[in-house]
């Protein structure tokens, strides 16, 4: 029997995608089909349905590289393996994907924290423990920190031991990063950061913004220091004072989690979906929207007036 499900479809780039009924594709070998619950709202979904990603793949398509749902009657993780980009991905009721995409989580784990797991949680885990490698020593500046992988970023990094301060851009992030770990939060934009994180002199800077805010937080960061940059949501074109680089021996990380191979990836959640576990991890969801309004997701991501992750319900 075909089973049939509403999906957010991206039928011609930069155009809103449209809820279409579609079948979901019969399981072939190495594959299983997923009921699923809620789907994450990440930026590179963006970056998908407008063709800056992915522009010669097939349409229409179903997007959306992340989620969570059941597999015979157990809650999994649902990421990667081409979800969204070459294949149909998550914004849908169901999917069909290769074995390789699915991580089976604990009974009772949050279906809402869990969908937010794919980029978030494996993001921040890989950033802090091994991009990053912060350990109780270290003095931690996360910038973008109210974001949805800002937040589990400031709660790993905190877990550690280590000192953690946040930077946001409004007042109204600022409970939510203190709430996971950050024992300061710098309310500020590019110009004032130096002045701002001057008494922090952080050992390691975590960097989702790019643009200004690179160069503003070079400048305040310790001999020896290192910047982890997973992110230019602030710009990509990057100005430092190169001699102070160099002469304080300080270095620049680049984390992609695109380029982790599927072994690495999988490596990285089960970690990741332990710490979630045992409180090291945390993650906020913002608020659930209906997969009717995946367009007006898209919105609050440009506007960035979500702190925390943004969640489809995908049954609704």
């Amino acid at each position: 029997m075909i089973k049939k499900v509403l999906a957010a479809r991206l039928h011609e780039l930069g155009k809103p995608l449209q809820i279409d009924q579609v079948d979901v594709a019969a399981a072939g070998p190495g594959e299983v089909t997923i009921d699923l619950a809620f789907a994450g709202v990440n930026p590179m979904d963006r970056y998908v349905a407008t063709g800056l990603v992915g522009a010669g793949n097939r349409l229409p398509r179903t997007i959306g590289g992340e989620g969570s749902g059941y597999l015979d009657g157990k809650p999994v993780l649902v990421n990667g393996e081409g979800l969204g980009v070459t294949r149909d991905g998550t914004f849908a009721s169901a999917v069909t994907c290769p074995r390789e995409a699915v991580i089976e989580a604990g009974e009772g784990t949050d279906l809402r924290e869990l969908a937010a797991m794919g980029v978030a949680g494996l993001t921040a885990w890989n950033v802090v423990t091994q991009s990053a490698q912060v350990t109780e020593r270290d003095r931690v500046l996360v910038l973008g920190a109210g974001g949805g992988v800002g937040i589990p970023i400031v709660s790993v990094a905190s877990s550690t031991g280590a000192k953690v301060w946040g930077q946001v851009g409004t007042p109204a992030k600022a409970a939510a990063v203190t709430g996971v770990g950050a024992s300061n939060v710098l309310v500020c934009d590019a110009a004032g950061l130096a002045e701002a994180a001057t008494s922090l002199e952080p050992t390691v800077v975590i960097d989702a913004l790019g643009g200004q805010f690179t160069g503003a937080a070079l400048s305040v960061m310790a001999a020896g220091g290192r910047l982890v940059s997973y992110g230019a949501s602030a710009g990509a074109e990057v100005s430092i004072n190169l001699p102070r680089f160099y002469r304080s021996g300080q270095r620049i990380v680049g984390y992609g989690g695109g380029r982790l191979s599927t072994e690495q990836r999988r490596a990285g959640l089960v970690q990741a979906l332990a710490a979630l576990a045992d409180g090291r991890l945390r993650v906020r969801v913002d608020r659930v929207l209906p997969l009717s309004e995946v367009n007006q997701a898209f919105a609050l991501l440009v506007a960035r007036s979500v702190s925390g992750k943004l969640l489809l319900d995908v049954r609704s």
